[in-house]
């Protein structure tokens, strides 16, 4: 067991390692710098020259990545070009601002998902039902960028909610809907599916004969008894509400890393958008 943590544990560093370092170069390596974004052709090409001689864009790539690496090793990421702040003082408030969205867009799936799946699975026809499941289908199909705009849109047509921002709980619920309803969807099949099996045991059917209300045995023991392949994907999903929240985030102005990581990549902060590939990775 202690040698699986190791083994884990080592993967994980690499990954964070390999992503951070190819963000940087790539971002490196690509046409223009920070000073040809922000300032354009609104000054000469002395004074650019001044600028990246000021900000280190000047050096080869292999220096600057070098020291980077050196930094990094001490949890120094470096200073950031857009924010004249160290990249560790900008990363903290943007992560718990993606880690709220997780959660939020977890308790969405969970408390929408999981009654659905009880309520199908319970029930071998019927419109409502076979509509509950034709919309499950359907979120299954759209990955987070498709009802982060679905819902942008209708949010912008009728003013019912706000986009961006933060302050209240009603900033979340734009972006929390569009990344939770599709892992509502999933959580609704997954427990439909076990519904349908654990309707069949014999100790349902025994507590139907004693004149237990099915309704009881529906939402107490059935849906305990059918929680397990849910469960069983509850690790998986936190990984993928993590991952899938940068397009939700760049969609819905959600001030997450996700969005710091864009206005990063817009003004070829290379340092920063560095710090933000190792950790969202």
């Amino acid at each position: 067991m202690l040698s699986y943590l190791v083994r884990r544990m080592v993967f994980a560093l690499v990954l964070v390692f390999t992503v951070s370092s190819a963000s940087l170069l790539l971002t490196r390596w690509a046409p223009g710098d920070y000073v040809t974004e922000t300032t354009g052709l609104s000054v000469g090409r002395e004074r650019m020259q001044e600028l990246r001689a000021q900000y280190g864009l000047d050096r080869p790539v292999f220096e600057q990545y070098r020291d980077w690496l050196a930094g990094a090793l001490r949890f120094d990421f470096g200073r950031s070009l857009a924010y004249d702040r160290p990249v560790a003082d900008l990363i903290p408030g943007r992560a718990s601002n993606s880690a709220l969205l997780a959660l939020a867009a977890l308790l969405v799936a969970t408390l929408i998902g999981l009654p659905l799946g009880v309520f199908t699975g319970s029930r071998s026809g019927g419109v409502l039902p076979g509509t509950v499941r034709a919309a499950s289908l359907v979120l299954l199909s759209m990955p987070p960028l498709l009802t982060s705009l679905f819902f942008v849109f209708v949010a912008a047509r009728t003013g019912w909610l706000p986009i961006g921002g933060t302050g209240t709980a009603i900033h979340l619920v734009i972006p929390a809907a569009a990344l939770g309803l599709p892992i509502a969807a999933m959580f609704e099949r997954l427990q439909s599916q076990a519904m349908q099996e654990v309707i069949g045991q014999p100790f349902v059917l025994a507590a139907l004969a004693r004149g237990v209300p099915r309704s009881r045995i529906l939402w107490r023991d059935g849906l305990k008894a059918a929680l397990r392949p849910v469960a069983s994907v509850y690790g998986l999903v936190v990984a993928a509400l993590l991952s899938g929240s940068f397009a939700v985030e760049m969609i819905t102005s959600w001030p997450g890393l996700g969005r710091l990581m864009l206005e990063a990549l817009r003004a070829r902060d290379v340092f920063l958008v560095a710090g933000c590939a190792a950790t969202g990775s």
